[in-house]
């Protein structure tokens, strides 16, 4: 696919040839390995391998989530005192960039197979289940389209391909730039809404929808600023899939509602049930002085800043869900035999360090009004408590309030339909005043704004930011966000056009002579 997986592939093969001429005659036993021409003959086949695509959403230690974690941090929203985190918050970036080499290769990785799957699919002749093989190819299509809008929304122009990689030589093109994802993905999204069906139960719980494949549609379509036709998107999902927001903002991200309610598409999640499939949510996003006793372990790299807590009205419900609001301290030790707890304020001491924004380690424990923080925690992600090899959270990549404000974004844009509904049921269900009578520019600002409360911590706002903005015009969210932070923190960072996009590899610019590396860099 790339130069990542073309040099793996080439040392493999070099190592399997010396294999061969050394050690053959001492083998006793007959090799056994998957050869996918001859392995994928039924639908039960397929289907594993269609699970291995779904496997790459799941976020381990640099893992696809996780990547993303690290590029929101360009807004300075989100901070991080780590060296990936750490860095995109000084704009640091460079061709070579780790967490852009791993999300590059996730991404590729799960398209090849994604792609595989199509053409086994295709070829396939299981007619006692035909229906679930189709099935299983618009998950794949979906799924294709997934990491495709997941490049999209990063790079702009990634190479495109939609055939499965048989050998190195075959190098994918970027051409026929963003035009060509987009529409790839249309087709892809198109075709597998037409097959998938509305819902599951038990064991597939989990898989890909219709309205999954939908509401991937309608994001694109916002991205290629085809507002009618995000609208129709957005109206088919709000008025035909019966899907209705939680009374409850917090369901979104608990256990006990996991695949249900306005979920529409989540990575599967279980320690307990598979070892190798946790996250890494609580290990990167817990306090940093939470007890390692109580389950506290982990790196603590990653929060928003005291100010974006502090913007929420009072009043918002969401708040509870998106942020811990307290929890007990490690910085005095037991305190008569328990751990002082500490609480949120806007008054405690705040700076990007990385105990700036931790209870004092000077304050009396004793004291409620000395025992207070001013980093903002990730409620959504951490789950305190359980040590972060045993986590059960599900990534959660798409929700009905995202079609909602999509809905509303599409109206304002187009000046057509009721520009207020989509907002108006997010702000509602965050026991918020509905809001009317903006001017287009208004309501556009106030999308953006409620975008940002409504999906912190879910790794969408840095692509949310650019897709609104252009360097140096108007209206230019990013660049005002990435200014704002450099003032208010002092940061010695210049705002510059390269943060309207992330790069392409520099390995794949280098092994790869079909890709063009985006204007700037």
């Amino acid at each position: 696919m790339n130069l990542i997986h073309s040099t793996r592939l080439k040392s493999l093969l070099l190592v399997s040839f010396l294999a061969a001429g050394v050690g053959c005659s001492d083998l006793k036993e007959t090799p056994d390995f998957i050869n996918p021409d001859t392995f994928y003959k039924t639908a039960t086949e397929l289907q594993l391998g269609i699970n291995g695509i779904y496997d790459d959403l799941n976020s381990g230690y640099s893992g696809y989530f996780y990547d993303r974690y690290v590029f929101e941090c360009l807004t300075g929203d989100q901070i991080g005192w780590e060296k990936g985190p750490l860095q995109y918050n000084l704009g640091n970036v460079s061709t070579a960039d780790e967490y852009i080499e791993a999300y590059w290769q996730i991404s590729y990785r799960s398209i090849n197979r994604a792609n595989a799957a199509i053409e086994i699919a295709d070829a396939m002749q299981d007619p006692a289940n035909d229906a679930l093989v189709k099935r299983l190819k618009a998950e794949a299509q979906f799924l294709r389209a997934f990491y495709y809008y997941g490049l999209l929304i990063y790079f702009d122009n990634p190479p495109l391909t939609v055939k499965s990689t048989k050998g190195i030589s075959e190098l994918p093109s970027n051409a026929g730039g963003k035009r060509a994802v987009i529409d790839q993905i249309y087709a892809d999204a198109k075709a597998a809404a037409e097959v998938l069906p509305a819902s599951y139960t038990g064991a597939d719980a989990g898989r890909a929808t219709k309205w999954a494949a939908k509401a991937i549609l309608m994001k694109t379509q916002l991205w290629d600023e085809k507002w009618a036709d995000a609208k129709a998107t957005a109206e088919d999902i709000i008025n035909n899939s019966g899907l209705q927001l939680f009374e409850n903002f917090g369901y979104n991200f608990d256990l006990a509602h996991e695949n249900q309610g306005e979920r529409i598409f989540e990575a599967q999640v279980s320690a307990g049930a598979n070892a190798s499939e946790w996250n890494v949510h609580s290990a990167h996003f817990n306090p940093e002085d939470y007890p390692s006793e109580l389950g506290g372990a982990g790196w603590s790299w990653l929060s928003a800043t005291q100010e974006f807590r502090a913007s929420y009205d009072p009043k918002d419900k969401r708040i509870d869900a998106t942020f811990i609001e307290s929890y007990p301290t490690g910085r005095f030790g037991k305190v008569d035999g328990q751990y002082p707890i500490v609480k949120w304020s806007p008054n405690a001491d705040f700076n990007l360090s990385r105990f700036g924004g931790v209870v004092k380690a000077d304050a009396n424990p004793k004291d409620p009004s000395q025992l207070i923080f001013g980093k903002a925690w990730a409620g959504k992600l951490v789950e305190l408590g359980i040590n972060y090899n045993n986590t059960e959270k599900n990534t959660i990549y798409l929700r009905l309030a995202d079609i909602l404000l999509g809905h509303s974004e599409a109206c304002n844009e187009s000046n057509s339909g009721d520009k207020f509904m989509g907002i108006n049921k997010v702000r509602v269900r965050a026991g918020l005043a509905p809001l009317s009578g903006l001017s287009q520019s208004a309501l556009r600002d106030a999308i953006i704004r409620e975008r940002e409360q409504e999906f912190v911590f879910e790794q969408v706002m840095y692509p949310e930011l650019r897709r609104k903005s252009k360097f140096g015009g108007q209206p230019d969210y990013l660049g005002d966000h990435i200014k704002h932070y450099i003032t208010k923190y002092n940061v010695g960072r210049t705002l510059k056009a390269r943060d309207y996009v992330l790069p392409m590899p520099l390995k794949e610019i280098q092994g790869n002579p079909n890709v063009t590396q985006n204007p700037g860099w």
